[in-house]
């Protein structure tokens, strides 16, 4: 098996398995304690957060260890909205942030509501590769505006937002800024001037259960949970030293390790990128081209069922994974997608972990565009309703249909009309409101307007030769 969902969780790196194993032996007892054993296991954790601070370029005393990076973003933002109450409610957060980034703004407004107080939250867009809109989010920031919340790259997508810009129009504003920099840990160096940053040891290679919450000197912080002596106050809980002590390992040595390794994975997206281009009909990759990070890229297959393209791949011995909706239980379009305006059908991320062979590359790229053709094959085969040609042009029912049926019937109805007819689509599918539009851009059709009816939606297209 290839395995390609570094983005997910890195391999653990065999210098983190090694520390792990030793200090199991070592660092076992309470660290809060003062005798032999208990004296050891601090010594273990203090030597760890002052690696983690060393190349994160912080003061140790800044670095608590969390349960993980979801944890940490909670911790993180509650801490800082709850320090900063008295300045306001408002939070300002891109479009495009880790759900737990979104969920978190979300229980701050439900607690605000509780309290008897409303907390706007302001979520600024992104242009089509993905890449926040600095403009729009310097104007989110107002006088209560207590915290703003941007990730340093895409986990979806892999594009790298402007950090430098955005601490810099934060400052000005006065508000602190929380960089959830679980992507680029490991990977890349986060530009100075944030207030808290988050990570998680499981993406740069260290293991799970082990998170990164970083809180500036400065910066108004009160825990929201109940308190606890341990990790700054920040953290309740018993410290996994073994856990900690090899995930610090792990970034010690994944700094050291990643120049060279990241240039020469770039070189193996670059040619992903252009062969997929090159070998796989209408197909779109995404993200930013230059403006991303060295291992992942995404691409979404037009007409294709997303989970049939990742169960096939799998199959032939390649763990990928996708933002398509295809491919959730929800069966509703990745967020991130959406706010990109990309399509979401038949969507692959492809994510290269160190030590990738350029052998696997290839021979992923050689057998793509067969398992492309040949699921598209099977989809178009697919009986549907014949359209109806009414007053307002041709209509397409695709009511009940699962994407990418509706994007597939609108793409073989328009090839028999003349130009500048009307086409209606029918779809009560939530991923026809971003894919119709997405399709509309790829293909140089005119996209009209989505009206509401009784069953669903109605999607107006103009057919331009």
């Amino acid at each position: 098996m290839a395995y390609f969902d570094a983005a997910s969780t890195e391999p653990l790196h065999p210098a983190a398995k090694a520390a792990f194993l030793s200090t199991l032996d070592e660092g076992w007892a309470d660290p809060a304690r003062g005798y032999y054993d208990g004296r050891r296991a601090r010594m273990l954790l203090d030597a760890a957060r002052e690696t983690v601070a060393s190349v994160l370029g912080t003061r140790p005393d800044e670095v608590s260890f969390t349960t993980s990076g979801t944890q940490a973003v909670q911790l993180g933002m509650l801490g800082v909205l709850a320090g900063r109450r008295r300045v306001g409610t408002h939070l300002v957060v891109g479009a495009v942030e880790h759900s737990c980034v979104l969920h978190t703004a979300d229980t701050h407004a439900a607690r605000s509501e509780q309290r008897g107080t409303v907390a706007e939250i302001t979520r600024t867009g992104v242009d089509r590769t993905g890449r926040l809109d600095v403009p729009a989010f310097a104007s989110a920031l107002r006088s209560d505006t207590a915290l703003a919340c941007v990730q340093s790259a895409n986990h979806e997508v892999g594009t790298v937002q402007p950090i430098a810009e955005v601490v810099t129009t934060c400052q000005r504003a006065g508000v602190p800024l929380l960089v959830d920099a679980a992507q680029s840990v490991g990977r890349m160096s986060v530009p100075d001037g944030w207030s808290v940053l988050t990570a998680s040891a499981h993406k740069w290679g260290g293991p799970a259960g082990v998170g990164l919450l970083v809180v500036r000197k400065g910066t108004r912080y009160a825990s929201a949970l109940p308190y606890d002596e341990r990790e700054a106050r920040r953290v309740p809980g018993f410290e996994n030293v073994p856990a900690i002590v090899a995930a610090a390992v792990a970034l010690g040595a994944v700094s050291t390790e990643s120049a060279d390794e990241d240039r020469r994975l770039s070189a193996l997206v670059d040619r992903i990128r252009t062969r997929v281009r090159e070998t796989v009909p209408d197909v779109e990759v995404v993200g930013d081209p230059l403006h991303r990070l060295p291992h992942i890229v995404t691409f979404s297959c037009l007409y294709v069922d997303g989970e049939a393209l990742l169960t096939e791949l799998d199959k032939a011995g390649f763990a990928v994974s996708s933002g398509s909706s295809c491919t959730s239980s929800t069966l509703t379009p990745s967020h991130v997608l959406e706010a990109m305006g990309v399509l979401s059908h038949g969507n692959i991320r492809v994510s290269l972990p160190r030590g990738t062979a350029e052998a696997e590359v290839d021979r992923f790229l050689a057998l793509l565009p067969g398992l492309v053709a040949r699921l598209r094959a099977v989809v178009a085969h697919t009986p549907t309703p014949a359209p109806a040609a009414t007053e307002e042009g041709v209509v397409v029912d695709a009511l009940g249909r699962r994407c990418p049926i509706p994007v597939i019937e609108l793409a073989k109805r328009i090839l028999d009309v003349e130009d500048g007819t009307l086409i209606t689509v029918l779809s009560d599918d939530e991923a026809s409101a971003l894919d119709i539009p997405a399709w509309c851009e790829m293909t140089g059709h005119e996209f009209l307007r989505a009206e509401s009816r009784p069953r669903g939606n109605a999607y107006v297209v103009r057919r331009h030769a």
